[in-house]
């Protein structure tokens, strides 16, 4: 496996390397500031409530502060769960990640610029997953009054967003993949926070991504609990 598979299969998997132990220089910036600086986070919660503000002709006061976080939360999580699914599904191991070993660009709009330490295959994806970032994220969001049940959805939802982002990407995949997401869905932090029922992934919350809108009108993600209600 090259560094390249992984970047070919799309934006949010595609990272640059550093070498373990070392850190890139500037403009990187090592993630672990969002939990050890809560300024670094609100900072990104305000700018991503102004990024959606503008999107609809609006002024940041109309968009709620816990929908910015939500969304901030859920762009963070992705971004992270994308590459490390997709090395560990093209059989390379599972990148390192804990926010200290994970460096980033945080600018705004689509995914953000993401460097890893390389991959190992004595890792194992669920441990980093569940015992490394996530965790902590979502306690670090919590204080913008965005409920667990919609950041454990937030991570569902990027789990099986990044699976099926990968198996349009690689159909060759696909099995793989989807049995890895599978895997990690089945995980009693996550488990109960979608279903599956038919087949089809649904989370059992919402991002509010569509209270971002004016009037709260705007449109539902595919997988949203209040899909259908509408």
């Amino acid at each position: 496996m090259t560094l390249d598979q992984v970047v070919a299969l799309g934006p949010f998997y595609a990272h640059e390397q550093h070498l373990s132990g070392t850190a890139p220089a500037a403009p990187w910036r090592a993630m672990s500031e969002l939990l050890d600086d809560p300024a670094v986070l609100e900072d990104r919660v305000m700018a991503t409530r102004a990024y959606l503000a503008a999107a609809g002709g609006q002024d940041p006061d109309a968009v709620e502060v816990r929908v910015a976080a939500s969304i901030t939360h859920l762009g963070l999580v992705a971004r992270l769960v994308s590459p490390a699914l997709a090395t560990a599904v093209l059989d390379a191991g599972v990148p390192p990640l804990d926010l200290e070993a994970v460096y980033w660009q945080p600018v705004l709009g689509g995914a953000f610029p993401l460097s890893l330490a390389p991959p190992s295959k004595s890792r194992d994806l669920a441990t980093e997953v569940f015992e490394g970032p996530f965790p902590a994220l979502n306690q670090a969001t919590e204080r913008f009054s965005v409920s667990d049940h919609i950041l454990r959805g937030n991570v569902a939802s990027a789990i099986n967003g990044a699976s099926i982002a990968l198996t349009n990407a690689a159909p060759q995949l696909a099995d793989r993949a989807t049995e890895m997401a599978a895997r990690l869905l089945a995980h009693p932090t996550v488990r109960e926070a979608h279903t599956t029922a038919d087949g089809t992934f649904r989370r059992r919350s919402c991002c509010l991504i569509y209270r971002a809108a004016p009037n709260h009108a705007g449109a539902l993600c595919g997988d949203c609990a209040l899909a259908g209600d509408r």
